[in-house]
């Protein structure tokens, strides 16, 4: 199983973005991406495929209860949650949050739950507030929290929301978030490690309420010492 990963989250202004990052992350990548974009969801979407040829990594919409490999990116099917669940993905059809299915949250707080420190979340341009609650998640449980300079993004809601309630370790532009994700991925050190607070638990187990209630599955009981990864 991996022990890390990247999600990213993105709304409106956040397809040209993506793009630029699929389009300069490596081909030996030794992490697997997960992306979460707001679409319509009477839309098919092409994003896999769009990714897919603009980078060297192989994207694609994940079927519910497939496993996951580094190099890969994996985008939210329209109208449904993309989950991490352990060691597998779930693709669930569950309550809107925020207004979004999928929602941005729900991917980032379950890839918090499953890889702990080992994660690292990026929100992107947007509208509202889709992400804040999942990256606060992430660093809550060691991870890495990347936002969007909002002063260059086409929405600036979203990366504004996240960086108004959660300390980020990196505010880049654009071009530099692809750069950073590689380096982070080849320098495991940078991970930040539990944080040695004793309500962690709690926060552990109300993170895993709400990823229950996004997507109706079941999750194993974390410990904080599992999350350190």
């Amino acid at each position: 199983m991996a022990s890390r990963c990247i999600t990213i989250g993105a709304s409106a202004g956040g397809f040209e973005v993506l793009k630029d990052i699929a389009a300069h992350l490596p081909a030996d990548l030794a992490v697997p991406v997960f992306v979460v974009l707001h679409i319509a969801p009477y839309e098919p979407s092409l994003l896999p495929e769009i990714l897919d040829k603009v980078g060297p990594l192989h994207a694609v919409h994940p079927e519910d209860g497939q496993g996951f490999e580094p190099g890969f990116i994996y985008v939210a099917p329209p109208d449904h949650h993309l989950l991490v669940d352990n060691e597998r993905i779930a693709v669930k059809r569950g309550p809107k949050e925020n207004g979004f299915r999928p929602s941005i949250d729900a991917l980032l707080r379950s890839a918090a739950y499953s890889f702990g420190s080992g994660t690292v979340g990026v929100v992107l341009s947007g509208a509202l507030s889709d992400g804040t609650s999942g990256l606060w998640s992430i660093k809550r449980l060691g991870g890495i929290a990347i936002v969007q300079d909002p002063y260059e993004a086409r929405f600036p809601s979203m990366p504004r929301s996240a960086l108004e309630y959660i300390e980020a370790d990196y505010t880049v532009r654009s071009t530099e978030i692809a750069p950073l994700l590689t380096r982070l991925v080849q320098n495991q050190t940078e991970a930040q490690g539990i944080p040695a607070d004793q309500n962690v638990k709690e926060d552990v187990r109300r993170i895993a309420k709400e990823i229950q209630i996004a997507a109706g599955i079941s999750l194993p009981e974390k410990t904080v010492l599992d999350l350190g990864n």
